[in-house]
């Protein structure tokens, strides 16, 4: 008797509040007039408003969980006296940054040096609105999506640039022109690795990729997620490094190099604008995060097919959290690379990586009719055409990279 009350009952409360958000839809709809127009805007207003509760609420949420994570990994409690376990951190550092002052150089272009930091927070909110967060939580649904979110996301290079040039500090611009080629190096595979992802799923619309990889093999056990594959492996993993390296991130964080100049491009900005740019970068985790989720761990889908009851928008949620997670342990664990290093190891070995993988998926579609025998063969070739161009390039690389001799003036 529980187990057939369980059986009823849970899918029962999942579709519900699957659809909890169409119903808020129509309860609203309901109280309106029937003017399109008005609708058109209470929809806008309604996505402005959830995208930047969620996304704003996970920030505050991040910060404090990767401040507790360093903590732990330093043998250290990190954030534990504001509120309960610390819990209320990120709330009192920002009314610590909206009450310091705001210094700008008296030499400085003072519209520029305001717009940068708002311009940096409104390019990662704008890549924001394109994420599907669950069947019913897609903000912008374009048919070109992926090409918006690169077009968007590219955009926040110039509120770099402005930061660096408006300052009127010699360390800033500086700074800036080195993340700019920083990010246009590793724009280059991260663009490239997605191009794989559209010729197996055959559209640009993110949805349309979720969907693609809404299905079960081995009886809904094992989920037919792009990363399951061998191109889809070896993609996300050069997805997830230029991310890396998009978001100034350890070991990629040089444009922030205080050990080198300062603090780069954010030298010359204090309070809430400095805090502006902080929210700006992790924005722009976040939404490289949910693209790597939606282009391949399968979105929303659930990674069993009985685990289906539970709400869209929660796999969704629990995916972008261990995405970011990622973020932090790789934070944790590895040093700053040279800005030659990062560099070559963008043009040599990310770029090649990316246009081979690209070979790979070619074939990857080509023999998608084998079975039996064949298809281990698929995979065997599929596995080698990735592994052994990696091993000869890493080799080619590892040359002459001994230790550095270090010779004084006479």
């Amino acid at each position: 008797m529980p187990a057939l009350i369980a059986a009823t009952w849970f899918p029962s409360l999942a579709n519900w509040l699957e659809a909890l958000p169409v119903r808020i839809l129509d309860w609203l709809f309901a109280l309106l007039p029937q003017a399109a127009w008005l609708r058109w805007l209470v929809v806008a207003l309604l996505a402005i408003v959830l995208i930047l509760a969620f996304y704003g609420l996970f920030f505050a949420m991040i910060t404090v969980t990767e401040r507790k994570v360093l903590g732990r990994f330093q043998n250290r409690p990190g954030p534990n006296r504001t509120g309960p376990c610390g819990l209320m951190q990120p709330f009192a550092d920002a009314i610590k940054a909206i009450c310091k002052e705001d210094i700008v150089p008296s030499a400085a272009d003072k519209i520029l040096h305001f717009l940068a930091p708002c311009l940096a927070v409104f390019f990662g909110l704008l890549t924001l609105a394109i994420i599907p967060g669950g069947r019913h939580f897609t903000a912008l649904n374009l048919d070109a999506g992926l090409l918006y979110f690169f077009a968007a996301g590219a955009a926040s290079e110039l509120a770099i640039f402005m930061a660096g040039w408006s300052s009127h500090n010699k360390y800033s611009l500086i700074a800036a022109m080195r993340a700019l080629a920083q990010l246009i190096s590793f724009e280059l595979p991260l663009l490239l690795v997605t191009v794989p992802v559209v010729m197996v799923a055959g559209t640009l619309s993110l949805p349309g990729i979720i969907a693609h990889q809404s299905s079960w093999t081995l009886g809904g056990i094992i989920p037919n997620w792009h990363v399951l594959t061998p191109w889809g492996f070896f993609g996300f993993l050069v997805f997830f490094i230029a991310a890396l390296a998009e978001t100034n991130r350890c070991p990629f964080d040089l444009p922030e190099g205080e050990s080198e100049i300062i603090a780069g491009h954010l030298t010359e900005y204090s309070g809430f604008k400095y805090a502006l740019f902080f929210m700006g970068e992790y924005f722009g985790m976040l939404a490289l995060s949910g693209l790597g989720v939606t282009l391949f761990f399968g979105g929303w889908n659930a990674p069993c097919e009985f685990l289906q009851f539970i709400p869209s928008y929660l796999w969704f949620t629990l995916k972008l959290f261990l995405m970011m997670f990622m973020f932090i342990w790789i934070r944790a664990t590895l040093l700053r690379l040279r800005i030659d290093q990062l560099m070559r190891f963008a043009w040599k070995l990310l770029v090649p990586m990316a246009l081979i993988n690209l070979v790979v998926v070619a074939f990857w579609l080509r023999t998608s009719d084998w079975t039996g025998l064949l298809q281990i063969a698929r995979w065997t070739i599929a596995l080698s055409l990735e592994i052994v161009p990696f091993v000869l390039i890493a080799r080619h690389m590892g040359k002459g990279l001994g230790p550095r001799k270090y010779r004084y003036a006479q």
